[in-house]
């Protein structure tokens, strides 16, 4: 019986992909909204350019590199690990860990800390690639494991916060909750702020628990099942939740993005949004790539609309990173666009190359990407939202290629 449930959840699952795009491909049937060419592109620097590994393969993964001190680390599914300079792009040293990959690298206290298939977390030694530690927990890691004062959190699959000694990797304690029978492959990083652990859940659920204990402070629905099929009352919380200024932000996948008092867990603003891939937040406006592609401005205190870009529309398109005065999301074709924030209108537009030669749109045409006139590759996906550090925006594909861009001012 537990194997035919299993087997349910996963054609289920593949159904949802199909249908919300998390596969990082666009529908067969509804094809992506084609590119135009833009005019008076401002430019934009390609840095440098590095191969982790393998990427991510055929596997729906966000492995995303993290960073310190004018260095970085990044590793591929199959768990070979790098080190980097991150002004230049060049290794340092490498070292392969015969991991199964699935939850990305982050550091902390000089530690590596990364999440496997296999149901482990793991500490390792940022300076030379050895192992400290090694946990294992209740399912699959596909989240960033987080670290604050001496505690490791991390979220699995099947619905489980662990919190484990970050000298040790002994557990401290774990919160429960019910996964949904129907769900999909994906789950939000937990945040750390000031002692609380924020996280988000598949049944739609934001909970704030203490870093230490692990003991639940508040519970707040951000959406609530809806539909007559499993397939229908699907709302994940897939998108990192995001707190600025006591402030926490979330949505969910086919429900409502939410405005939440980080005290106390009280609702603020509410509105209808479907996304899974990631928020952003500045002093003023919430940034949110929703489930068809379309790009949002809200205002922050009210949730009202500012505008929407729906250029982008089926592309795939990825949550938003905040660079200076722009947003910047990548596509299932490996495009990076600049997005100007007070209005959304485009700014740039470049391909993540592989070659270290920056490839700057100039045409409409992607019939290159086309296979068999209607399967669309994935080899140039950016699954990964575009990230900054330092001033640099830096993207992954899933052929793993890392590039380093910066937007040069007119």
């Amino acid at each position: 019986m537990n194997n035919r449930r299993q087997f349910l959840h996963a054609v289920l699952a593949a159904l949802v992909f199909a249908i919300v795009g998390c596969s990082s491909s666009p529908s067969p049937v509804l094809p992506p909204t084609p590119l135009v060419k833009l005019d008076n592109l401002t430019s934009v620097k390609e840095l440098w350019s590095l191969r982790i590994g393998e990427g991510v393969g055929e596997q729906y993964l966000k492995l995303r590199p993290t960073f310190s001190s004018k260095k970085g680390f990044g590793i591929d599914y199959k768990g070979m690990l790098y080190a980097f300079n991150t002004d230049t792009g060049q290794k340092l040293w490498t070292t392969d860990t015969e991991l199964p990959v699935s939850g990305a690298l982050n550091l902390g206290d000089g530690r590596l800390l990364l999440g496997t298939s296999h149901a482990e977390v793991l500490a390792i030694d940022a300076t030379d690639g050895k192992e400290i530690w090694r946990t294992r927990v209740s399912s699959e890691v596909l989240s960033i494991p987080q670290i604050a004062d001496g505690v490791v959190v991390v979220r699995t699959v099947d619905g489980r916060l662990f919190g484990l000694n970050a000298e040790t990797g002994m557990k401290k304690w774990v919160y429960d909750r019910t996964v949904p029978v129907l769900t999909l492959r994906g789950t939000s990083n937990p945040v750390i702020k000031d002692g609380l652990v924020i996280a988000g859940f598949d049944n739609g659920k934001i909970v704030a628990l203490t870093l230490n204990e692990g003991t639940v402070l508040w519970e707040t629905p951000v959406a609530v099942p809806r539909g007559r099929s499993e397939l229908e009352r699907v709302i994940d919380i897939d998108a990192d939740p995001v707190i600025m200024d006591d402030v926490v932000y979330a949505v969910t996948i086919q429900g409502r993005i939410a405005c939440i008092q980080l005290e106390s867990g009280r609702p603020i603003w509410v509105r209808e949004m479907s996304a899974h891939t990631g928020i952003a937040v500045d002093p003023y406006r919430v940034f949110v790539s929703d489930a068809q592609g379309q790009v949002w401005a809200l205002d922050r205190f009210n949730g009202s609309t500012l505008w929407k870009q729906d250029a982008l529309l089926r592309r795939s398109v990825t949550g938003p990173a905040l660079v200076e005065g722009h947003i910047v999301v990548g596509d299932y074709n490996g495009y990076l666009h600049w997005l100007r924030r007070d209005d959304g209108s485009f700014v740039s537009r470049i391909r993540i190359s592989g070659d270290g030669l920056a490839d700057l749109y100039e045409n409409t045409d992607e019939t290159d990407h086309i296979v068999d006139k209607r399967i669309l590759s994935r080899q140039y996906n950016i699954v990964t939202n575009p990230f900054r550090e330092d001033g640099t925006l830096f993207a992954i594909d899933r052929r793993g290629y890392l590039t380093a861009y910066q937007l040069q001012q007119p």
